[in-house]
This record gives structure tokens, sequence and C-alpha cells, in this order.
């Protein structure tokens, strides 16, 4: 066997921008290394607080996010994500500024969450902050006009806790915000048929929104998941 080199780092294909936060990232949360079944890399973006990216637009960070993707595919990734959903306003500067797919935000799958459902039915959006989710991110994802959106703001901490970048989590409080948003949004939007999570910090109540509401819960985790299956495919034993 004869292999060839020309990375700095071999058998991540999945490099990870990451926000610079210090809130607790538990397991289900694609910040806490232990979620994934393949390693990944991650490149921490200084001064991308959760608050800047996610109230602010991300206002002046591009530099910083390009900067960092391009630090990712030097080191060896064969693709990029990101761990915030409102990312998707530099979808298409990401793209132009390396030479591997970039996939920025769980609200990519809208489309194609639409595409798998019955007649009548349409996927709905849960987002951390819908004050701030604007058409810009919208349409930075492709996500359909008049998609439903729905809320953890108002809710007991789960908003206030991620985006204020608190040092203490409640995880069942937490847990509760986002079935409660989940309800509302079906109670709002019966149409909806499934639920995509924009908030990375959500995969963790996938399984609790899901029994709640009864309709498929599609998150970042499942989607960074199906993008890794394609830059690492499987090998398959044959007998």
């Amino acid at each position: 066997m004869r292999v060839e080199g020309r990375k700095a780092i071999y058998g991540a294909s999945v490099g990870i921008l990451m926000l610079e936060a210090r809130f607790p990232r538990i397991p289900g949360d694609m910040g806490h290394a232990g979620t994934w079944e393949f390693p990944v890399l991650y490149r921490v973006v200084r001064d991308a607080s959760p608050d800047r990216v996610v109230r602010k637009g991300a206002e002046g960070l591009l530099p910083e996010f390009i900067d960092a993707a391009r630090g990712l595919e030097r080191d060896g990734a064969d693709g990029i994500t990101t761990n915030c959903g409102f990312l998707a306003l530099f979808q298409k500067e990401l793209s132009e500024a390396v030479g591997i797919p970039v996939a920025t935000s769980s609200l990519q799958q809208v489309g194609m969450v639409n595409a798998l459902l019955p007649a009548g039915k349409r996927a709905g959006i849960l987002t951390i902050s819908g004050s701030t989710l604007t058409e810009r991110h919208l349409a930075g994802a492709g996500v359909p006009e008049g998609t439903p959106i729905e809320t953890t703001e108002g809710g007991e901490s789960f908003t206030e806790a991620i985006l204020g970048d608190a040092l203490a989590l409640d995880v069942a409080a937490a847990e509760r915000d986002n079935v409660a948003a989940a309800r509302r949004l079906l109670e709002r939007h019966p149409e909806v048929g499934a639920i995509v999570l924009e908030c990375t910090n959500m995969t963790p109540y996938a399984r609790a929104i899901r029994r709640a509401t009864g309709v498929p819960v599609f998150s970042v985790v499942g989607f960074v998941t199906w993008f890794q299956a394609s830059l690492q495919p499987k090998r398959w034993a044959l007998d």
C-alpha cells in the first residue's frame, strides 16, 4: 500500500466553527465532543459571542469566520459546518472562501424536509431568537417564504442562558422551554408535519420534543452526521 499526504491532521473530515462561549455544553450539543460518533476538528472564532452572532447579526465577524474556515481546511477538514444556525448569513461568503463543502446552518434542512412530508404538511422552525431571525438568515439557508417559526424566547431559562452565556444551565427548565415552544408551533400552525431545530443547542431536547408533539424532529447533529457520511463514506465488508 502506498499513501500520500497533504494534511496536518487525518481522520477528522468535519471541521466545526465554534462561537466563543462558556455556557455548559451537554451531550447532544455539537460543542460537546462526545456527541459525535466520528472525530471532528474544532476552531473557536474569537469574539464571536452568542449575543453578538444571534442578536447583533454577527456584525464585523465575517473576516474572522473566513480565516477560521481556511484554517480548518488547511488543517485537514474535508467539509465545514458551524455551531450556530444564524450563521446561514455567511453561507455564500464561506463557500466562496474555501475549496471544500460548507454547511453553515441546520436551517438548510427545511427545503429537504418539506419534500419528505405528505401533501398539506410542511416543516416548521424552532429558534432560540425569533425576534432576530430575519429574512436574510432564512434566505441564506434557502428556507421557503412563509415557513412557520416559533421561539423559546420568553421561556424559563433556555434563551437567556445560552445567549447570555451563563455559567450554569438548568437542563430540565431548558427542556421545558423547548417542548413548550414546539407545542405552540403546532397549535398555531397545525399544518406543520415536522420541526427543524435552528439552534444547535436544542439537540439534547429533540427526543422530548418528538414525544410531546408526535412529529419528526430534525437537528443539526442529524444534519452534520449526514454531511459527514458524504465526506467519509463507510467502508463495507464484503462476504
